[in-house]
């Protein structure tokens, strides 16, 4: 350790993929005070330069004094997180066992990360003149364009230009109202810090029944302490009705209050539910905003400019003037959990981060996942049930209809659509769920059976028609669609499955008179596209509405009278052991779309299975019945809530070195794991083994499964190995990963 009295260093994390902090040395008289910790810097990294983030302060470093680079320069006067959100970020990099640096960063708007000022430029509004208040909508009867933004401003003033836009005014005629001095812009920073003293409740708000006052209560009561509850409610049952009353009374208090919900598909419905109450600002952070919209929302939440913010999993980390709430929707949502590079888990780190903050949290689902149930049943959570469904609505009827032997038209049985003409005919709105999308599943060949395979994964292409291609929905490579087959030449190509494509079409001939909206990731791809469907369906405009998740999470349609689930036997018997939970809760949640007015609703689901014994269990006793039948089979299974799980995977273009490199990692294992001191110390190294698809995007994929008793067994025979394996010159050519808590064993 070599040590310079004079110097003063710093240890910094920079985005990269190294379990280490970097030294360096502050300027010539510098003043340490002037450097704090949390704040951005920049410094020389090899050739080039990066963006990192100070974390320590030393008067010594491991390396020798001389050796040790000078910072180039300081880009923030003060920390960019709060101590709680900043201590937040630090432990669960550990916990995640993910280098600290990429952690840190993964978690800023990209803004933040390229070294961007920390500020925003003001949003442009518009507004009114004070001579554009005297006149009226005649006096612009022959400028029609200018009569529509007049009226526009008229209703509601100030407007942005994103809100002018999405009315498709002409920028012309606005310009010619300013020209006239009828209209003026100006800018101003988003939200008002001053918003507590202007807050409003709308008295709108419906009487709760039983249940929900019970629980509102509840809630009330642990204001300022930290309390985690489970809000266990059957679809329909009003959950975000509990939300709004139990954050009320921290809004007028001045707190900000946090919600995570797991789609950017839920976030335009829950942000017009909360602005309908609560009249102060609300701050969206989701994937689906360019750069500058999500680093200004993240702002309005830092400097208290916004009451409400409302995210998906990263809104987790965003720093808050003043929080006094958590809120996490849908809580059982696998979309929570991060896939990718830093694998976090947010409902996860809701917890930790109320318990930090000493804040009351909000666990809210019909299907809560079985961790959380657990953690219920056993009194570390508080349990909140809501049982009925919320305004007289109707519990919804269950109908299988099993399909062995009978004739399918495109997927479609007599019976189905003897059903749907039904609901149709009495004005309902029929939903058709089907969870995958394009075309069909696959191009078979009419002649050979040939089927059409991605050159780069263990897959099949997926026909997507309407497009004129097949894509692989794994690596996203794509083909134009064959005119020959590849094996014999033949031209009889036909699709093998079904999809989102494949239905639409078929509902079209069947029932041309009644519009049709189909919601898939294909298409919404366009920005706003998603938003205009929703408001078609709540307009009634569309009464056949299809989709995949995107449609069947969360969303309340209450004119839906029918929801039809078009296959679900191929998740009835995956190896993978959440497969049921999953299943469970995918049907539980796609049938509450159904019967949420006062018309009764009804899910029909057709399969060659109506028997399974999974399958009877959720339509004859429900969701809560078989989720607690569930947790049984898993506590004599000793499998997760009841042991805790780590994942090494590992990926080469040679299948040979991804599997070495993992068998490397057991033998290390084995010289550093202590024998089991009882019989309660379970001790389980699984693999190393090929993942469920071998072979994705090019590359052979290997796995290597960790169970443990303890959360702190599982840590202590991993920290000490991540730095030997980095050493390791096999790991430079194998891409290799770590994933704690592992949601998703494929």
């Amino acid at each position: 350790m070599s040590t310079t009295p004079t110097s003063q260093f710093i240890r910094v994390a920079l985005p990269v993929p190294m379990r280490r902090l970097f030294d360096y040395r502050l300027p010539e008289g510098a003043d340490i005070a002037q450097w704090p910790v949390g704040s951005r810097i920049k410094v020389p990294f090899g050739k080039s330069t990066r963006i990192g983030i100070l974390v320590e302060h030393s008067t010594e470093s491991e390396w020798d004094a001389n050796q040790v680079k000078t910072v180039i320069d300081k880009l923030d006067p003060e920390p960019l997180l709060s101590p709680e959100v900043w201590q937040l970020s630090k432990w669960s990099a550990g916990y995640y066992q993910h280098p600290v640096g990429d952690a840190l960063f993964s978690t800023l708007p990209a803004k933040i990360r390229d070294g961007s000022p920390a500020a925003v430029p003001g949003q442009r509004f518009w507004k009114l003149t004070a001579d554009g208040e005297r006149i009226t909508a005649e006096d612009l009867k022959r400028a029609k364009s200018q009569q529509q933004i007049f009226g526009l401003l008229k209703v509601s003033q100030p407007l942005t230009d994103e809100q002018l836009n999405d009315h498709e005014i002409s920028r012309s005629a606005l310009t010619a109202m300013v020209r006239k001095g009828l209209a003026v812009s100006f800018e101003q920073a988003s939200g008002d810090k001053n918003w507590a003293k202007t807050l409003e409740i709308s008295s709108d708000a419906p009487c709760l029944n039983a249940e929900q006052a019970t629980a509102v209560a509840a809630i009330r009561q642990t204001s300022d302490q930290f309390q985690p509850f489970l809000l266990e409610g059957i679809t329909g049952s009003g959950k975000t009705e509990v939300y709004l009353q139990a954050m009320a009374p921290i809004l007028e208090a001045g707190k900000q209050v946090l919600v995570l919900v797991p789609e950017i598909g839920l976030t335009p419905q829950t942000l017009q539910r909360f602005s309908q109450r609560f009249n102060c600002p609300v701050a969206v952070m989701h994937s689906g905003l360019n750069d500058t919209e999500r680093l200004d929302a993240w702002l309005q939440a830092k400097e208290g400019r916004a009451g409400i913010i409302i995210g998906t999993r990263s809104a987790i980390f965003c720093p808050c003037h003043n929080l006094g709430m958590i809120i996490v929707d849908e809580e059982h949502d696998l979309s929570l959990k991060q896939q990718e590079g830093y694998r976090y888990h947010a409902r996860d780190l809701a917890v930790a981060r109320a318990q930090r903050e000493k804040l009351p949290l909000i666990l809210g689902s019909a299907t809560p996942a079985l961790e959380t149930l657990q953690n219920a049943l056993s009194g570390r959570y508080h349990h909140l049930q809501l049982k009925v469904r919320a305004g007289g609505a109707e519990t919804v009827k269950h109908q299988l209809i099993d399909i062995k032997g009978r004739p399918l038209d495109q997927g479609f049985s007599p019976e189905l659509l003897g059903s749907i003409r039904q609901h149709l005919d009495a004005d309902g709105q029929v939903l058709i769920f089907l969870n995958r999308r394009g075309y069909a599943a696959a191009l078979i060949c009419h002649e050979c059976g040939h089927l059409e395979d991605c050159q780069r994964c263990d897959a099949y292409y997926t026909l997507h028609q309407k497009q004129g291609y097949l894509q692989c929905h794994h690596c996203g490579s794509q083909r134009p669609i064959p005119h020959q087959c590849s094996e014999c030449g033949s031209t009889r190509l036909v699709g093998k499955g079904l999809g989102t494509e494949q239905l639409e079409q078929a509902l079209q001939r069947h029932f041309p008179d009644h519009p049709c909206v189909r919601i898939d990731r294909d298409s919404t791809r366009r920005k706003g596209s998603l938003d205009n469907y929703l408001r078609q369906i709540r307009r009634g405009e569309a009464k056949l509405l299809l989709g995949t998740q995107m449609l069947a999470k969360g969303h309340h349609f209450p004119e839906v009278t029918l929801v039809v689930i078009m296959d679900v036997d191929g998740a009835l018997f995956s190896a993978d052991f959440r497969a049921p939970e999953r299943l469970g809760q995918l049907i539980t949640q796609v049938a509450g779309r159904a019967g949420r007015a006062g018309k009764p609703g009804t899910l029909v689901l057709q399969t060659h299975h109506p028997e399974h014994l999974l399958l009877q269990d959720l339509l004859n006793n429900g969701y809560g019945h078989f989720a607690r039948t569930a947790l049984s089979e898993r506590k004599e299974a000793l499998l997760p809530p009841f042991s805790h799980l780590a994942l090494f995977r590992a990926e080469a273009h040679q299948s040979n070195e991804a599997e070495q490199l993992l068998a490397t990692i057991v033998q290390a294992l084995q010289q550093t794991i202590p024998a089991p001191a009882t019989s309660s110390d379970m001790v389980n190294i699984l693999g190393p083994m090929p993942a469920p698809m071998e072979r994705k995007a090019g590359r052979y994929r290997w796995q290597l499964l960790l169970e443990a008793s303890t959360r702190k067994q599982l840590h202590q025979w991993i920290y000490p190995l991540l730095s030997q394996i980095e050493s390791w010159p096999q790991s430079r050519k194998v891409r290799w990963s770590l994933d704690i808590d592992p949601q998703d064993l494929s």
